[in-house]
């Protein structure tokens, strides 16, 4: 049974993990504000292919989500996330909400029913794509969930980071934090240099496949 409520100690011994295992170094290369975002092709939940370079001469948002973690439905069971990217795709940019959980993780979950629970909050990415192989996420470097990139529509990368700037999964935080996407969106389509171009991601490890 998932547990919609979280103590304040747990969460934050998430954090406090997630963010300690990317200071101490993994096998991930990530990818770099400034230069080309690597181009990936991936299934969505219904089946069709979709790759990045179908949007070039768009923004981009990358979203990694796993609706496992408390960080996560945090961001959804608020509202915060599903009212980001209802702003953004109302502007013209392209949303894509990626879940590379590996499929023995007690996380994944199948097409149909990661469908369904985004549908039940309200969702409204441009399609919400599977990496179950988790190719796509070590491209990034993709760290946590959630754990965001925006692309401009030079193929560029220009943000990469955590959603806002308070790590924590407390909702009661989001008022008063810094939505990070809204402000870097806001700036980009407005011609201007992002203020803030890099954060620290903040949320659960990324459930990825061993290698090998």
């Amino acid at each position: 049974m998932q547990r919609r409520h979280f103590s304040h100690t747990a969460a934050a011994l998430i954090a406090t993990t997630a963010l300690g295992w990317m200071a101490a170094g993994t096998a991930h290369a990530a990818a770099t504000v400034g230069q080309p975002a690597p181009d990936f092709a991936l299934q969505d939940t219904s089946g069709k292919t979709v790759r990045l370079s179908d949007f070039k001469g768009k923004h981009v948002v990358l979203e990694w989500t796993n609706p496992g973690c408390p960080f996560v439905r945090k961001h959804y069971e608020s509202g915060n996330m599903p009212a980001t990217q209802k702003d953004a795709t109302s502007k013209g940019v392209v949303w894509l909400a990626i879940n590379s959980t590996e499929k023995a993780s007690g996380d994944y979950l199948e097409p149909a029913a990661l469908a369904a629970w985004k549908q039940k909050h309200q969702a409204a990415p441009t399609a919400v794509l599977l990496d179950a192989e988790g190719t796509t996420g070590r491209a990034y470097g993709a760290r946590t969930t959630p754990h965001m990139y925006i692309i401009n529509p030079e193929g560029k990368l220009v943000y990469a980071g955590a959603i806002d700037s308070i790590a924590s999964a407390r909702a009661a935080d989001i008022p008063k934090a810094t939505n990070y996407i809204q402000q870097a969106l806001a700036q980009a389509l407005a011609g201007k240099p992002l203020t803030v171009a890099t954060t620290a991601p903040y949320g659960c490890s990324i459930k990825y496949k061993s290698a090998g």
